[in-house]
């Protein structure tokens, strides 16, 4: 039992848990599948890999760039409370619940792959860290529910609770994903679904005639906003400094604890917040330059793996996979975000916390860059600015009052100013808690219902709605349709007109020279 335990850990911890190597053998299969040769399955397996690490290495630029700024932000504005962070909920419960973890990731992914081959719901979730995330999460609330002596009955409910999600949640999104990316070809493998779902819907209903983030109107003199690398890293450097100068109003102790790492005066204070902007920027151009290699390599292996692997299956991929479809967007969704996090955060100092007890759930930089983003792309495919502000709103508010309620079933964990940072750890962890601490036999048999009706409801979805080909937002398709028709004419008449007047031009200075 120890040896097949060791196994069981080593698969789920150094392969699943590196969404690289899972890439990476994901595109290798395919390409075996479409009959490659050696060296064109090794290359592409390489570069699928890599494009994945180059993704992750421009999500660690990012995120710790966005640290610092959290930390002017609260330091700026007082606020205390939690932050949810993933990472470290999930360090402080692997070492109880670690072994059930391990069991739960290895044999959902079984699970989800049965589901993928031999039901409609043909989506294989890629995002490793998320699947980490979850199985960590239901080992929890289950071991919380049933007591921590159940051990197989956990890992039996929590497999299948979780292989149901994974196949379930990109199914819901996949409308909407279709619209972002003009094809069918990707899904999304992310646990925010629910906030880009709401965010897409929301977009359809609010922006009708709103036009898109991507065709903002430059004068001619800002035209080099244009370049999306230099307005998100202008625009970060707006923030960090203003922020750091309401900083400055604190004592200096306080505003060079910051920035720990640089001389204690005020010109190293404000360069350093500078330079932090920018490490912003260069971070989001890795993220997109990643994103690039991926699509590049792995939707050729998919269309392998579609034919002989799992028939017709899509790669559900993280977030970043979307940001080079509204790069304007999913800036202004992070900014959304961020504000509906403020504005969340307030309501529950105000009002939920002194009446229902809800913890005081801080904006995190990190959730609200990634999840925000990724609803401000979701929100302007369907609702164009109005849609991404709006569905980034959302987001934010989501993203705030449901990790609080979170905190209600985590039990000591709840205590530990640590939680779960997006939308579906939340509601599912919430529900799942909730059922499971109604006991055995009740609550086993109820979380199994719950796992059939979630699967039920997906399923129908697939056949009725993504397989025949609906997608949302048609009354904005065609707005933008309109728009770019009258651009398009516009054009052609004032290239017409300035052929007109070259050739009155020409007529005229031959007449003069006769």
């Amino acid at each position: 039992m120890n040896v097949f335990l060791a196994v069981l850990n080593f698969i789920s911890q150094e392969i699943l848990n590196v969404p690289a190597y899972l890439i990476g053998i994901v595109a290798a299969i395919g390409l075996i599948a479409l009959k490659r040769s050696a060296g064109q399955v090794i290359s592409g397996a390489l570069k699928a890999a890599m494009g994945y690490l180059i993704l992750g290495a421009g999500a660690t630029v990012v995120t710790n760039a966005l640290d610092p700024f959290g930390k002017l932000v609260f330091k700026a504005t007082g606020a205390h409370g939690v932050v949810p962070t993933n990472e470290v909920i999930v360090a402080q419960a692997s070492s109880q619940f670690g072994a059930a973890s391990a069991y739960i990731i290895v044999l959902s992914f079984i699970i989800m792959i049965l589901l993928a081959r031999f039901t409609p719901l043909k989506y294989v979730f890629l995002t490793g860290h998320h699947m980490v995330f979850m199985s960590t999460l239901l080992a929890l609330v289950l071991s919380i529910g049933f007591g921590k002596g159940n051990n197989l009955l956990i890992v039996l409910i929590g497999s299948l609770l979780m292989g149901v999600i994974m196949v379930a949640m990109p199914a819901f999104a996949q409308p909407y994903m279709n619209r972002v990316t003009g094809s069918d070809k990707l899904s999304i493998g992310h646990f925010n679904t629910l906030g880009y779902v709401v965010s897409g819907a929301v977009g359809s209903a609010v922006g009708k005639k709103s036009r898109s983030t991507e065709d903002i109107d430059f004068p001619k003199g800002l035209s080099f906003l244009r370049d999306s690398m230099v307005s998100t890293t202008l625009l970060m450097v707006v923030l960090y400094l203003v922020f750091a100068v309401w900083t400055a109003f604190k004592p200096a102790k306080v505003a060079f604890a910051v920035f720990p790492s640089h001389p204690a005066n005020w010109g190293a204070f404000f360069m350093a917040a500078f330079a932090q902007a920018l490490q912003f920027g260069i971070g989001v151009s890795i993220i997109l330059y990643g994103v690039r290699i991926i699509l590049g390599e792995l939707v050729p292996a998919f269309q392998g793996i579609a034919n002989k692997v799992v028939p017709g299956a899509r790669p559900a991929l993280d977030i970043p996979i979307v940001f080079p479809y509204g790069a304007n967007a999913s800036l202004i969704g992070f900014l959304a975000s961020f504000a509906g996090g403020l504005v969340a955060l307030v309501i529950i100092a105000v009002w939920l916390g002194p009446v229902w007890g809800l913890a005081l759930i801080l904006p995190g930089m990190v959730p609200h860059f990634f999840d925000g983003g990724g609803a401000g792309v979701f929100g302007n495919a369907t609702g164009g600015r109005i849609g991404a502000v709006v569905g980034g709103f959302i987001n934010g508010l989501l993203i705030t009052f449901l990790p609080a309620i979170l905190m209600t079933v985590l039990g000591s964990f709840g205590l530990s100013n640590a939680t779960f940072g997006d939308a579906d750890f939340a509601w599912y962890g919430t529900v799942v808690g909730k059922l499971a601490q109604l006991g055995i036999p009740v609550g086993a048999v109820a979380l199994v219902v719950m796992a059939v009706v979630i699967f039920a409801l997906a399923w129908i979805w697939q056949v009725k709605v993504v397989n025949t080909g609906w997608m949302p937002a048609a009354k904005h398709a065609e707005f933008i349709a309109s728009v770019e028709a009258e651009e398009k004419e516009a054009k052609a008449q004032a290239r017409a007109a300035a052929k007109a007047a070259r050739a009155k031009t020409k007529a005229a200075e031959a007449a003069k020279a006769e």
